[in-house]
């Protein structure tokens, strides 16, 4: 080698190098020896220096540098012996190079197909060149684009090929009207005719299940909803939070600091956390780790796809392409005479496709329970659904807290972000943020609460200490109280408060009818500690010249904790048992008298049940005397509307929209509304302070003008 050639191969390293250190990806390992960069001679009376490549070491023992494998290999017997333009991207260095446009050509598309003797695997120059030094953003096969920092490095290739979005486009070739249970006929396309084939979303797209519902990596069916990206500890979120970027292991001493028992990377299919406290897959085991909740799951799909389709037997196999054969012999197994491509599956229907895309997905992402495992679970089970399984006994949410698959926490996934005025309790960053500046900014949106939504990491497992909860009346009130030595103790179900508080109140109500705004106002959901507080609060709205029940503190167990439990939301029932020996929840009842006056030997629930469809029912009476009919839907905003035709019903989607919403509100049915939405909203409201809304209930509806008397004021 010349000099000339040294030099530029020399400089060409110590850039390399000035850019690792750049990327601060880890903390630099010294290899063992150096790497001798020339191999001839240098001239007489030059020095050769030693270089070092960083990371040299590690990257050398990495399935990126296994050039001997299938995903290097794969094309050495094609004619010609090349890596397509289609798979150079992720399956060589070139390629890759090529995509990013760091070798001059346009950024975007893989240009030229490389010869396959000169492909290596995955090279330093693929991941540390001038653009991927600022590179931040990755577009999905969906079309959607997310901003990953370093991470958009790694995701462009472990992302997946295909989509939601390549399915649904799949299926429209077929038309508008397709069957979803019928093998569609062939359509011509482009003077070629068309069948409906097997989708491949190809191999470890962590990405698309770690962003989840965002990127549409699996099939989402219509009418739900699915987990967005899943948020992990911070730091610990992403690809070499996880990974070791040279080595691609499992950084498994990171997460034996809060994981006990955890040595080996197969020690992490064995956790799960209370966040995750469900039976997914119906066997019974909750100690289970979230993997095998998801191994479960997925004999069940397969099992599922399998009876499925009777008439055409089904077959996988998961190293061999397509995958899915015909079971020629129908034993259920797919044999060596049958896995070949010659005897691929094609009886395909549109909801058989989607249920085995799913399958794959969840087949060919082996780190599924860490990147995104709550998705996987949705994806799982909807697909079990839709060929007809039996899905009863499976569980696809979580407690409210943790479900990120619901409204409270997806409502806002259009927006980009949860705004400041919801993020207190509809983010997972959004309380702690309270609690320490007092107010909220908009938040990043999350699939439900975290640990450290609740638990306070500066002094860890402790839960954040609140002393008193203002409320939106502006009353400030305690759960906490004084202990033996006279000092304030504050309670933990203050936490909980901070948000299970309501957003309006007596006061609100009064100053907009004060200003002649009649709109109606919403009480928000949930506002349980408004209810335990009663009069002191003022949640409910409290009518002039009458007098209500404050506090519930005639109950021996009256405070958020002691009732539920902090995880899973459930109310305790071994602690109602103590006194309450056999009975329903919604069947208590001590000494308290006959609220609504029918005689029937029921519980408070059904006191109050019975009063709120009397509210209603005189709501009603008064809006159709003053010519303005109005229904309500409590699962459609803003939850009262015009009766557009008078039946007295909401008529769905037709007349619950929200423009349609009630608007001939006065002060009088404005407080009854919102008294009978305080009551829909709490649905504890009976163990939570029944006597406080009894009487807001027959109050609302004497004010209406309706008959009372029949009833027991409490």
């Amino acid at each position: 080698m010349s000099k000339k050639k040294f030099l530029v191969l020399l400089g060409v390293l110590l850039v390399l190098a000035t850019v690792l250190a750049a990327c601060g990806a880890a903390e630099p390992v010294p290899v063992e020896e150096p790497v001798a960069v020339a191999e001839e001679p240098m001239e007489e009376g030059v020095m050769r220096p030693e270089v070092m490549i960083p990371y040299m070491a590690l990257w050398e023992e990495s399935a990126h540098n296994a050039s001997d494998t299938e995903p290097f290999r794969h094309w050495d017997e094609d004619d010609p012996a090349e890596v397509s333009t289609r798979c150079a991207k992720c399956h060589s260095t070139q390629g890759y190079v090529d995509f990013l446009g760091a070798d001059g050509s346009e950024a975007g598309s893989v240009d030229a197909a490389v010869p396959a003797a000169e492909v290596h695997g995955i090279e330093c120059v693929a991941c540390h060149n001038s653009v991927t030094m600022n590179k931040t953003d990755v577009t999905f096969p969906s079309g959607v684009t997310v901003s990953a920092g370093d991470d958009s490095r790694c995701m462009e290739c472990h992302q997946g090929r295909e989509s939601m979005v390549s399915l649904d486009a799949r299926l429209a070739v077929f038309g508008e009207d397709i069957d979803p249970d019928a093998v569609p006929a062939p359509v011509e396309v482009d003077g070629e005719e068309v069948t409906l084939g097997f989708a491949n979303i190809h191999y470890y797209p962590a990405a698309a299940t770690l962003y989840g519902g965002v990127a549409m990596g699996g099939y989402q069916f219509d009418g739900k909803t699915y987990d967005g990206k899943f948020r992990h500890v911070e730091g610990i979120d992403s690809c070499t939070g996880c990974h070791d970027p040279h080595t691609l292991e499992v950084q498994v001493e990171t997460c034996a600091h809060c994981h006990e028992g955890v040595a080996s990377a197969d020690d992490l299919k064995n956790l799960r956390m209370v966040s995750s406290a469900s039976d997914y897959d119906g066997d019974g085991d909750v100690e289970e780790g979230v993997y095998y909740e998801i191994e479960g799951l997925k004999e069940q799909l397969y099992a599922a796809i399998q009876a499925y389709a009777p008439d055409a037997p089904i077959v996988y196999d998961s190293h061999a392409y397509p995958y899915f054969f015909a079971d020629t012999n129908g034993d259920g197994e797919a044999q060596e005479d049958e896995a070949n491509y010659g005897n691929q599956y094609r009886a395909w229907t549109p909801n058989l496709l989607k249920a085995a895309y799913n399958y794959q997905l969840a087949s060919k992402d082996p780190g599924n329970f860490a990147h995104g495992g709550k998705y996987t679970i949705q994806l799982l089970v909807d697909s079990i659904e839709a060929v007809g399984g039996d899905v009863s006994g499976l569980t696809r949410s979580d407690a409210g807290h943790f479900a990120g698959d619901t409204e409270a926490f997806r409502h806002w996934d259009e927006d980009g972000e949860v705004p400041g005025s919801c993020a207190k309790c509809h983010s997972a960053t959004g309380l702690p943020e309270v609690l320490a500046e007092g107010s909220n900014h908009a938040n990043e949106i999350s699939n439900g609460f975290m640990c450290s939504t609740c638990h306070n990491e500066e002094a860890w497992p402790e839960r954040y200490e609140v002393t008193s909860v203002t409320f939106p009346s502006g009353a400030t009130l305690s759960l906490g109280g004084t202990d033996a030595d006279g000092n304030f103790v504050a309670d933990e179900g203050n936490l909980c408060m901070q948000c299970h508080q309501g957003r309006s109140s007596k006061v609100s109500l009064d100053a907009a009818i004060a200003q002649g705004k009649f709109s109606f106002q919403n009480v928000h959901y949930f506002a349980a500690g408004a209810t335990l507080f009663g009069a002191d609060a003022e949640g409910g709205y409290m009518y002039e010249g009458k007098e209500y029940a404050g506090y519930f503190e005639a109950h021996p167990v009256n405070k958020c904790q002691d009732c539920h439990d902090v995880h899973e939301l459930e109310v305790k029932a071994e602690t109602c048992e103590a006194c309450h020996a056999g009975q329903e929840f919604d069947a208590i009842r001590l000494t308290a008298p006959d609220y609504d006056g029918d005689g029937a030997d029921e519980g408070v629930a059904g006191e109050l049940e019975t009063l709120a469809e009397a509210l209603y029912t005189e709501l009603q009476a008064y809006a159709t005397a003053a010519d303005a009919p109005i229904v309500y839907d409590s699962h459609a905003y803003p939850y009262f509307f015009v009766d557009t035709n008078g039946n007295g019903v909401a008529d769905g989607p037709a007349e619950a929209n929200y423009g349609n919403k009630y608007g001939a509100f006065d002060a009088t049915s404005l407080r009854a509304a919102y008294n009978y939405q305080y009551y829909q909203k709490d649905p504890g409201a009976f163990a939570h302070n029944g006597k406080f809304v009894a009487q807001i209930l027959i109050d609302s509806i004497a004010d209406l003008g309706g008959d009372v008397s029949s009833y027991t004021r409490p």
